[in-house]
């Protein structure tokens, strides 16, 4: 399943809270996660390809060194 299905999978308001909860605990660490491989895969990134995105070495860097909790 991909991260982007898991993050919008819903168990509705008829599940138990212990099940909401632990699904909501699970959407947050994918999320954690997917940002800090994403954030670290800047650093690696050749010139060409953050150009491409817009991004410069410096912004790369700035936006690495944030810390994954923090969207």
């Amino acid at each position: 399943m991909l991260s982007a299905q898991i993050v919008n999978y819903d168990l509705g308001l008829n599940a138990p809270a212990v099940a909401r909860l632990a699904l909501a605990f699970a959407v947050m660490v994918t999320k954690w996660n997917m940002r800090h491989r994403t954030r670290k895969e800047l650093i690696d990134m050749p010139e060409s390809l953050l150009k491409d995105i817009g991004l410069s070495r410096d912004e790369a860097y700035t936006e690495a060194r944030r810390p994954f909790w923090r969207a």
